[in-house]
């Protein structure tokens, strides 16, 4: 609707967003249902991870151990498997877990975190994918590793340099979605999520995102969460990683650094969508 002269238009809503509107449905299903997000995640993320989901309007729940962690899962609407600090625990609770939340239908999300060279979490890593993960999501150099090519990296990765690089990574992600008939997110300076017929590039969020412990166990927590109310692995994904990029930006316009970018990130998951 036109504003009368003398007067200016109303400031669009925050779903006029174009990146935001074709996921709002989503968010808000999040928010109605509150799934619960069984979290196998690194210790040094926990508490974001965990802030995260609920300022989301999701709830976590956290247990590693094998004699409790496929139990708990059976009350889970969703789970996520980060190999971030992977434990003595973890090696033996996150096989044994994702056989129950396959056995019980339950969406899971891989997030292969630091793989490449490391001797145990790499196999376990592969081994993971015949379990067929919903969303497996990762940077560059992990999905790459996951098809056996490269070392891995050394900490948050960029989008690739080069349009060759980009194309291997292309590549790797759509191998690994069409052996695990699920999605693949790559996060970046330039987001990619696709599945094996889909590809998509989500050019939001901020630089802070690297500079702050654990927002990339955070997106795989948050893509279980879209998993568990939407049944598009590869609708889920982008919904979660525009959901975190949006929020990104609104707590890199308020922030000082990277210290309070952290607290307004919990803030603006909240605030995204309404």
């Amino acid at each position: 609707m036109s504003a009368r002269p003398g007067t200016s238009s109303p400031p669009p809503g925050p779903r006029a967003d174009p990146d935001l509107a074709p996921v709002a449905p989503v968010l808000t299903a999040v928010r109605e249902r509150a799934p619960l997000v069984h979290c196998l995640t690194a210790t040094v993320s926990m508490s974001l991870v965990a802030d995260g989901l609920l300022a989301a309007g999701a709830r976590p729940m956290m247990t590693e151990t094998v004699a409790e962690a496929p139990v708990v899962t059976t009350l889970a609407d969703a789970l996520s498997i980060n190999l971030g600090t992977l434990s003595t625990d973890a090696m033996a609770g996150i096989p044994a877990t994702v056989e129950v939340a396959v056995r019980e239908g339950r969406p899971w999300v891989l997030d292969p975190t630091a793989i490449g060279i490391a001797p145990v979490r790499t196999p376990l890593a592969r081994q993971l994918l015949g379990s067929r993960p919903a969303v497996v999501r990762g940077n560059a150099s992990e999905v790459l590793a996951l098809t056996g090519v490269g070392r891995g990296g050394r900490g948050p990765d960029a989008s690739p340099a080069s349009d060759r690089a980009g194309d291997a990574v292309e590549n790797a992600a759509r191998e690994v979605a069409a052996r695990t008939g699920g999605a693949v997110a790559v996060s970046g300076e330039v987001d990619l999520v696709r599945d094996a017929a889909r590809s998509l590039q989500v050019t939001r969020g901020t630089a802070l995102l690297t500079r702050v412990t654990g927002t990339g166990c955070l997106l795989g927590a948050l893509t279980a969460a879209c998993a568990a109310v939407h049944p598009d692995p590869f609708e889920a994904a982008v919904a979660a990683t525009v959901w975190l990029d949006l929020a990104g930006e609104l707590a890199a316009e308020r922030a000082t650094g990277p210290g309070s970018f952290r607290m307004h990130l919990v803030d603006t998951l909240d605030e995204v969508g309404r």
